[in-house]
């Protein structure tokens, strides 16, 4: 049997092209939505990624999302949070550049998490020796149902805003 080059190498070629394609999701047919806010916070231009969850009938807080744990901080992705240049919150300096956010929610206080480990899936392999800041605020209930989570970005405030609850920085 006699195996034609040409041929072979077409072939191999469209199922080159065919897995490339197949690696590029297009991210806003999840079911958590990616979505990107950018805006000025205390001089610096902020913008913060993140994939949007719904609620969807579930209680997310101390279930969906337990208190007193390690959280992305939306789905899918880690949060991303970028600024570019240095900002002061609650009195301490969080330098320019990019980083993954994170949350440890509690029904009191949450903690808030700056990490130098931007590029990642979720927060299982969240590493603390890799905190580059963390900082706390209290909870408070949302005048609104917020079906899918949401950041806002105002002055010299950030806020989070999901089901029945809002907590900010």
């Amino acid at each position: 049997m006699k195996v034609n080059l040409s041929f072979v190498l077409s072939i191999a070629g469209l199922l080159l092209i065919s897995f490339s394609a197949k690696g590029q999701v297009d991210k806003s047919t999840r079911p958590s939505p990616p979505v990107q806010i950018s805006d000025s916070l205390l001089d610096a231009r902020v913008t913060i990624s993140y994939s949007a969850p719904s609620v969807k009938g579930r209680t997310i807080w101390g279930d969906l999302v337990p208190y007193g744990k390690v959280w992305r901080t939306g789905a899918n992705e880690a949060t991303t949070f970028e600024t570019d240049k240095d900002i002061i919150l609650q009195g301490q300096k969080l330098p320019a550049g990019k980083y993954a956010l994170f949350t440890i929610p509690g029904k009191e206080e949450w903690t808030w998490i700056f990490n130098t480990v931007w590029d990642q899936w979720g927060a299982f392999k969240y590493d603390a020796t890799k905190d580059v800041l963390r900082i706390t605020s209290t909870p408070q209930a949302s005048p609104v149902f917020n079906e899918q989570l949401r950041f806002e970005i105002t002055g010299d405030h950030i806020q989070l805003h999901w089901e029945n609850l809002s907590v900010g920085i």
